[in-house]
């Protein structure tokens, strides 16, 4: 049977709802928050086979993630099909940003030296991360410290950034990202 053959699972109960987490043999390829039928894109198809121990293992860290045990993604096998050489810069870029930190996409502009005028680049590959999470696209906010967008929507990004201790004023393009402001839990 032609094309490269995909195996899905959901995450439900997440803080964002649903996560569907699709793998190939040798990776993690897509995440998305939708949920819905088992679809396979163009130029795969759906696998009958058991499962990667990756995608398992994959899944399992996302529950730590969300229960604040897990920081970061590096060691999941991503199978990210065919990228340009620029997004799998950012993208291993974006693998450096540590849990509970921000950057804004005209620091990761200069650190790849494309310059600042990059950052209008930088920005459209962060918005075609495939793997959102596990590439940590949520932290990267505008230069003026604010939220700025989201493939997944704002409100998914807040939440991720308050997942990682960090203060988010709101859910709006505009609304303010204070990474310096820990959130304290209370006391009582």
């Amino acid at each position: 049977m032609p094309g490269t053959p995909v195996f899905s699972a959901q995450l439900p109960g997440t803080p964002l709802g649903t996560l569907k987490i699709w793998a190939t043999w040798d990776g993690i390829r897509r995440l998305t928050f939708r949920s819905g039928p088992d679809l396979a894109a163009p130029g795969e198809r759906l696998a009958t086979e058991p499962a990667p121990a990756h995608l398992g293992t994959t899944l399992e860290k996302l529950v730590g993630y969300f229960e604040g045990t897990v920081r970061d993604f590096r060691d999941v096998p991503l199978d990210l099909g065919s990228l340009t050489t620029f997004q799998l810069q950012v993208y291993d870029h974006l693998l450096t940003i540590p849990f509970g930190h921000v950057t804004t996409y005209g620091a990761i502009a200069e650190a790849l030296g494309v310059g600042a005028a990059g950052a209008r680049a930088v920005g459209q590959a962060v918005g075609a991360n495939p793997v959102a999470i596990i590439i940590p696209c949520h932290r990267v906010v505008g230069s003026d410290g604010t939220l700025h967008g989201y493939s997944g929507g704002l409100e998914r990004k807040a939440k991720l950034l308050r997942v990682e201790g960090i203060t988010v004023d709101g859910i709006r393009p505009s609304s303010r990202v204070h990474p310096d402001e820990p959130q304290l839990p209370l006391w009582g």
